[in-house]
Order: C-alpha cells, then structure tokens, then sequence
C-alpha cells in the first residue's frame, strides 16, 4: 500500500511537471527572474503553498533554465515544510538520479532523512504520546541509510553533525522495534527466534538500552533450549551491563 502512494506521488509529479492549464492560469507569465524572486519571499515568509505553485510553474516552463536546479531544490524543501512527503521522496529521486555530482547532494540527502524520519513519525504517538516501537520501521531504516550515506559521503558537510545526532535517534527507534519482536517471539515459545533475534541486535545496536532489555529473553531462550552454557554468557554480560 505504501508503495502504491509513491506511485500514485511519482504520477502526481509528472503532472506537475508536465503542467496544466490551471496552474499556467494562476502564476502570470512574467520574467523568470520575478516569479523567482517572488517565490523566494514566500518561502520565506513560510508560505509553502504559495511558493510551490510558483517554483511549479518555473520548472514547468524553464525546466532547463538558469533557475532549473536551485528551483528543484527549493521544490524539494517546499514540499518537506508543506507535509507534501510523497512529493517530496520523488523530487528527491528526481534530482538525485539527474544531478548525481551536483554540489548540493549533501543536502539533498540530508533532506530524504528528515523526510524518511517524517513518513516514520506516527501522528497517533507524536499527538498522544504513545509509543508504538512495534510499527512498521520501513522509513526509519530508510532515514538510517540517508544520514550514514551523508556522513560517510560528505564528513565535511554542515548537514553531518546534526545527521550523526540523528542517527542516535534512529539506532534507538530501531532498536525498540526489535525488542517488540523479541517479546512477541518471546510469548510465543520461538525460542531460537528470540536467540537469534538478539544475537542480531548485539551486532547492529550494541550500545542501546533497548539491546539490553533484549538479554534476559536471550538467557531464557537459551535455558529452555538447554544450551546452559551460551546462557551462562549471557548471564555475565547482564551482570556488566545492567539495564
């Protein structure tokens, strides 16, 4: 289902890009240089909207013009503050694929994290406070990939540092995710699932207070495995790492 609203975005995209009469109607034709400017003085006047119908009409009729790339990326950040996410991924995508060694990938990376993080966002748990760690974590391994991909790509980038703070973050979300498995195989008697499932977290989120929730269920899986010995592990590094 997911997939089919990237769809349904990358179609609505081409739309846009492709134009229609009504949007022609609404921005006049003046100077590129104008609509320009006037789009910038609504992004920074927060009026997302207002600047993407306009950022929309000048990729459509100077899609090779001296503005085209700034405007894609003005388009991408428009989009990203207007919750236009699905819109956003693609004219990510768009400009990644047609401007691979553009100076501003960095950025452009860094913005499919924030976008990624966002799609991860549930609107239940950011209005009720809920936490639902076992939701699907698809974007939030997706958001994961786009800061590593930054950092290692572009150390220098001023994108970097507030990319690693967010990795922090993620490495926390994912781990949580993993624990809910953990307690539902837990539950359900998979006992080799449960091993397997933390040794997995052992090796990706090593540091996490999630991972270390996660070793007592590792130790009573090994007990009812009767595999004493890896329990007895498991045991001493509960014991050096108290949750």
């Amino acid at each position: 289902m997911m997939r089919m609203k990237y769809l349904v975005a990358a179609a609505t995209l081409s739309l846009v890009l492709a134009g229609c009469s009504s949007n022609k109607d609404a921005v006049p034709d003046n100077p590129p240089s104008e609509i320009y400017a006037s789009a910038q003085q609504k992004l920074q006047d927060g009026n997302y909207k207002g600047a993407i119908k306009e950022l929309e009409a000048l990729d459509n009729r100077y899609p090779f013009g001296p503005y085209a790339q700034q405007v894609q990326l003005d388009l991408i950040y428009a989009y990203y503050k207007s919750a236009d996410l699905p819109l956003a991924q693609a004219s990510i995508d768009r400009f990644l694929r047609f401007n691979p060694t553009h100076p501003n990938v960095d950025y452009v990376l860094y913005m499919r994290g924030l976008t990624d993080m966002a799609l991860d966002d549930s609107a239940l748990q950011g209005f009720f406070g809920v936490d639902r760690s076992d939701r699907n974590p698809e974007h939030a391994r997706a958001a994961f990939r786009d800061f590593t991909q930054l950092i290692r790509g572009y150390p220098n980038s001023q994108y970097a540092m507030d990319a690693t703070k967010r990795l922090v973050y993620l490495k926390d979300r994912l781990a949580k995710h993993e624990l809910s498995v953990v307690e539902y195989y837990n539950k359900r008697g998979a006992y080799v699932a449960v091993a397997n499932r933390v040794e997995q977290m052992l090796r990706d989120f090593p540091d996490t207070q999630a991972t270390r929730q996660a070793l007592p269920y590792m130790e009573k899986a090994y007990r009812e495995l009767q595999l004493n010995g890896q329990a007895d592990k498991v045991t001493k590094i509960i014991a050096s790492n108290p949750a």
